[in-house]
């Protein structure tokens, strides 16, 4: 009796669509699809990593325009046939919304990756400690259910942050882990009390005497970060006044939206280039024009004139930024976020491309 032959791997040169196979509520404001292919397709990937989808937002009035957002995969690659997003609905934000009112069941997106750099394989030999806030916990709840499956002995603390005890994510799931395995530990801070469920716990935000009493060794591990931007920033400023050695220190996020302080810091103090020839760039849906320099990235040169842009990764990889060319030529330098079909047709990351002619884009 012959073996059946395996599943192919997904490709993301080739394939782009995933179906909806389940829906899973998490909390009150938290829930997980879990994605497959079409066709049964097994999934390789590296636990934290991310994929880019094309939200439609038709529904909500978007006039058939797609927006594209990057999630981590809370799933992990020791079960490769599907794969899962766990999404926490943003007030105002339109794909959060969108997943959550109108992504059912059979339904389908397109999607690109998986990719990034953010993962704990490779530090086999650390002691681990996760830090993360609110729907950060996913990239590191792939990383715990990797090591789950794989019955690592490795010493890992997972720290979590929720505002309130109704709002801890994968809360029954990180218990199980615990009890399973000797290696691993958690613990949980809750902002408040509140929220109608019982809590004996941590209470108030992260700080060094907390994380002293949580993990009294933490300046002995590899410390991966995910959360909020200001979470991310009181991490970095806690661990800085510990002394930490930051090359052991790893974070993931990524933000829309208004530029950050320190891009803010970073377009006040760039230098000029008066030696590399100029272009005009026209936006054609945010009708500016501006001046892009041939040294200078489009992207780069939109967000120091104010523009805000869809923007996540800024190093070709995610495809947030992906835009049509309408007219001219650029150098792109991309890292995976764009597919060579979507090349042909003319679309670019203008994250990576400098023009090198006057250009016409659809943004």
């Amino acid at each position: 009796m012959s073996t059946p032959a395996a599943p192919p791997y997904w490709d993301p040169d080739r394939d782009e669509t995933l179906v909806c196979r389940a829906v899973r509520d998490e909390t009150h404001d938290v829930r997980t699809f879990i994605l497959q292919a079409p066709e049964p397709h097994l999934f390789a990937y590296r636990p934290g990593q991310f994929m880019t989808f094309e939200i439609p937002l038709a529904s909500q009035g978007g006039g058939g325009q797609g927006v594209q957002r990057c999630y981590t995969l809370s799933s992990s690659p020791t079960r490769p046939y599907a794969v899962s997003i766990t999404v926490k609905r943003t007030p105002g934000g339109p794909a959060s919304n969108w997943l959550h009112d109108h992504f059912r069941v059979g339904d389908r997106l397109n999607a690109l990756g998986p990719m990034g750099e953010f993962t704990s394989d490779g530090h086999a030999d650390r002691k681990l400690l996760f830090l993360s806030a609110g729907s950060g916990i996913t990239p590191l709840m792939s990383m715990a259910r990797a090591q789950h499956d794989l019955a690592s002995r490795q010493d890992v603390v997972f720290v979590h942050s929720a505002r309130s005890p109704a709002d801890i994510v994968f809360r029954d799931e990180l218990a199980l882990m615990a009890r399973a395995r000797s290696g691993f530990r958690t613990a949980t801070i809750c902002e408040a009390s509140g929220g109608g469920a019982p809590w004996d716990g941590f209470t108030g935000r992260l700080s060094l005497s907390m994380l002293s009493l949580i993990a009294p060794d933490f300046m002995e591990r590899e410390i991966f970060v995910c959360g909020p931007s200001g979470y991310m920033a009181g991490v970095c400023a806690l661990l800085a006044e510990a002394g930490f050695d930051m090359a052991r220190h790893h974070e993931e996020s990524f933000v829309f939206g208004e530029l950050s302080t320190l891009e803010q810091a970073e377009v006040r103090t760039a230098a000029p280039r008066p030696h590399a020839a100029a272009h005009k760039v026209e936006f054609t849906k945010s009708r500016r024009t501006i001046e892009v320099d041939e040294q200078t990235f489009v992207l780069e040169a939109a967000k120091s004139a104010g523009m805000r842009l869809p923007s996540s990764c800024t190093k070709g990889l995610c495809g947030t930024c992906k835009s049509k060319l309408i007219s001219g030529t650029v150098e792109m330098t991309h890292a995976g976020g764009i597919r060579q079909r979507e090349i042909d047709q003319g679309m670019i990351l203008i994250c990576c491309s400098r023009p090198t002619s006057d250009l016409v884009i659809e943004r």
